[in-house]
């Protein structure tokens, strides 16, 4: 075999080499493209979504009807790599069903639930809990403003304080994973 022709082979076998182990983990999944399934949610939820900071969307969960969802984003466009990375932490809850899966698709019925647990009280020690979630989530709070995202999480967190003894840290990483305002949170520099 000719020298050129076996660099030209030791090329390709590197080239073809690198390529998979850039695309695929050693158990398989991909690194840098997100599933199919993933992606297309990702798609329709970032064109079509219904979800709005305004008062009026905010008073709306009240009243909304028996299947409705609240799709998108709030304040940015959505982020295809903060998307993935908020869904895949998510599942670390997988197992209470309060915690919506996706901060982008959340069942009409849960927010509006979740919404009026905003106002239930905490005892001071469940209180310091909360308030440490205040202090120290990516937003400074359950959202980037009081918008219907700000009640519903709100309550979300004082639930799972109430009825799952979360601390403020693991309120601060629901907190984080389900920020709806959509972007690149704080990966920015990623």
């Amino acid at each position: 075999m000719n020298k050129n022709l076996q660099i030209a082979l030791v090329v390709a076998v590197l080239l073809i080499g690198g390529a998979y182990y850039v695309v695929t983990k050693p158990e398989g999944k991909p690194v840098f493209m997100p599933d199919q399934a993933l992606a297309a949610k990702f798609d329709e939820l970032s064109k079509n979504g219904n979800s709005s900071c305004s008062a009026t969307f905010s008073d709306s969960i009240d009243k909304i009807p028996e299947g409705s969802r609240l799709q998108g984003s709030c304040c940015s466009a959505m982020n295809m790599h903060r998307y993935t990375e908020q869904v895949t932490g998510l599942k670390k809850y997988k197992d209470i069903p309060e915690i919506p899966s996706d901060p982008y698709d959340i069942d009409g019925a849960l927010a509006k639930q979740l919404k009026a647990y905003y106002d239930v009280e905490l005892t001071p020690e469940q209180q310091k809990a909360y308030d440490y979630a205040m202090a120290n989530s990516m937003e400074k709070g359950p959202c980037c403003c009081k918008c219907w995202r700000w009640y519903v999480y709100g309550g979300l967190g004082k639930l799972l304080i109430q009825k799952y003894n979360f601390t403020g840290e693991q309120i601060t990483e629901i907190w984080n994973f389900s920020d709806g305002c959509g972007g690149p949170g704080d990966h920015v520099n990623h």
